[in-house]
């Protein structure tokens, strides 16, 4: 069975993706540092033979429009709140364990992901915490059955973890480093920071 590493991602279209960034430090700058973070993730993590990468993509329409590499394998997200989506991902992927990950987390490293893959050799679950309650990355094992744990959480809060691991009590769930995402201009101003 394949490993399967899926980035859930919007087009890189100004004024659809990092909205609240967007209205503290312009659109513009916002829309840029987005489409440099995408960028950077997809040489980073696109051609690793340890696992299959896919994109699942927002709106469902940009699945198929020419702003991905060629060879990457794109499908669209579908309807619902992240929970539905990220879930339907899970039901839909071909067998093996299966990791998700945001588009905008600039740390995320090939180290990270293949970790996440060793923690699912002998867990049920995985997660990435983000410094402000959430998590960059979810992965299940998905053996013997895909388990359902998203329901009820209240995403964009700093419970969306706290909330997902209550739906994970009878999973053996392991985590990752923590890292963080970047969402205001305080988030924006350190990651600049260590550009350098």
């Amino acid at each position: 069975m394949d490993n399967h590493l899926v980035v859930m991602a919007k087009a890189p279209v100004a004024g659809a993706v990092k909205s609240r960034l967007g209205a503290e430090i312009g659109v513009v700058e916002a829309t840029r540092f987005y489409r440099v973070t995408l960028a950077r993730l997809i040489r980073r993590l696109a051609w690793d033979p340890r696992w299959r990468l896919r994109f699942a993509v927002t709106p469902d329409s940009a699945a198929h429009a020419p702003l991905w590499p060629p060879r990457l394998i794109c499908q669209p997200q579908g309807g619902g709140d992240l929970g539905a989506r990220m879930q339907a991902v899970f039901d839909d992927l071909p067998p093996g364990p299966a990791v998700i990950v945001g588009s905008d987390i600039p740390q995320i490293a090939p180290a990270h992901i293949a970790r996440a893959f060793a923690l699912l050799g002998r867990c049920d679950a995985v997660f990435g915490p983000a410094a402000d309650g959430g998590y960059w990355l979810v992965g299940l094992r998905r053996r013997p059955m895909i388990p359902r744990v998203f329901a009820g959480v209240r995403w964009s809060t700093g419970h969306a973890l706290a909330d997902t691991l209550l739906n994970c009590r009878m999973l053996e769930v392991a985590y990752l480093d923590e890292l963080a995402d970047v969402d205001t201009a305080a988030d924006w101003r350190c990651w600049r920071r260590r550009e350098g």
